[in-house]
């Protein structure tokens, strides 16, 4: 069976301005600081716990008898900024 030929492509360069420069790829590539992964697990479980407190709880404690359905939004709340935290960590 005959050979095929193989064809010589030239290599592709992107034009000037394209690419990001070196210093901004070493500057988006930097790990996330010490404190970030902490916080953002305290986060969730603070939200989780209030949740669970205004479940267990909520009628025997003032602040939460208050708020009455604003709980839920905190304890969502604090989940939801865990949450997008953890998408940004490196």
């Amino acid at each position: 069976m005959p050979k095929s030929k193989v064809r010589k492509k030239s290599v592709y360069t992107p034009p000037e301005g394209v690419l990001p420069t070196s210093a901004a790829r070493a500057q988006s590539a930097q790990p996330s600081p010490r404190w970030y992964a902490p916080v953002m697990v305290a986060l969730m479980l603070i939200g989780l716990l209030w949740i669970v407190v205004y479940y267990v709880a909520g009628d025997r404690i003032p602040l939460m008898t208050t708020l009455g359905p604003w709980n839920f939004a905190i304890g969502f709340g604090a989940m939801v900024a865990g949450l997008i935290m953890s998408m940004r960590w490196r």
